[in-house]
């Protein structure tokens, strides 16, 4: 089963992107189901139910969540449905509506999908490892093998330990919530790890956003409102992994990235270690 995962898509520049490249890779890669983190599509801030229907239009199936899930209430009742296919981190304390666990089956095999949010930096959640120690170990139990996780989390620290926690028993951990994309794709004992997937919006701003506003916040220490950049013609970019997961391993993986609107290209491809 092949899988697209899109990182944290920032505003209406960042659903275009999804609009104009998701398709394309679809096709090209012959993906069976695209996952992709949507808790800042909406403006910058959350994932409401208009952008939630029009990034499903483009051909998300699953959507990831983190910090901003709580943004748009207007998604709430999506979280709370039954199988959701919107999900918010798992590791929210218990009574919190909605789950970050998602599962299903594609080509008669399972798979599952797992969102987890880190705890350094972030909006008080439980441990994180300790869920994700538990969660894994009760899907194998069901056996199922196949398991993604959106790791959503702002330490690097974080999401290598994690990597390194559940190396040979998933598929996939993707790195989400810092918007910079790094180029540390691996695939170690039949898991792939990268520690951010990046940002698909606006290229020149701070992490999607105006960067007039953070940048007066560093200089005077005093919070501001920050906003998204939608506006026609700014500079653009989409990132995307494709990977490939067969008995709970990945075969292959890599990077599409485009910039300003021209064409997507493979840009780095995956190292393997202990395949055997």
């Amino acid at each position: 089963m092949r899988f697209g995962f899109i990182g944290d898509i920032v505003g209406k520049i960042g659903r275009e992107g999804v609009k104009r490249y998701l398709q394309t890779a679809r096709e090209k890669y012959h993906l069976d189901c695209v996952i992709a983190n949507g808790e800042n599509a909406s403006h910058g801030f959350g994932l409401g139910i208009s952008a939630y229907e029009e990034l499903k239009s483009y051909g998300v199936d699953i959507f990831t969540g983190g910090n901003h899930t709580w943004d748009k209430k207007d998604i709430f009742p999506l979280l709370a449905q039954k199988d959701s296919k919107v999900l918010r981190p798992h590791n929210y304390p218990k009574g919190v509506i909605g789950t970050g666990l998602y599962c299903g089956e594609i080509h008669q095999e399972s798979f599952a999908v797992l969102n987890l949010m880190g705890n350094f930096g972030m909006p008080q959640c439980d441990n994180a490892f300790i869920c994700a120690k538990e969660v894994v170990q009760n899907l194998w139990l069901e056996g199922i093998k196949n398991i993604i996780i959106d790791f959503h989390a702002e330490a690097t620290s974080e999401k290598k330990a994690m990597f390194m926690m559940l190396k040979g028993k998933i598929g996939a951990i993707l790195g989400t919530h810092t918007h910079i994309g790094t180029d540390d794709l691996e695939i170690f004992e039949g898991t792939f790890g990268v520690s951010d997937v990046g940002m698909s919006g606006a290229r020149e701003s701070v992490i999607g956003m105006n960067p007039q506003e953070p940048i007066e916040r560093f200089l005077t220490g005093i919070p501001n409102k920050l906003s998204v950049l939608d506006k026609k013609g700014i500079a653009s970019i989409f990132q995307m992994i494709v990977f490939e997961l067969q008995g709970g391993r990945c075969l292959e993986a890599f990077k599409l990235k485009a910039i300003d609107s021209k064409d997507l290209i493979k840009t780095i491809c995956a190292n393997f270690y202990n395949l055997h």
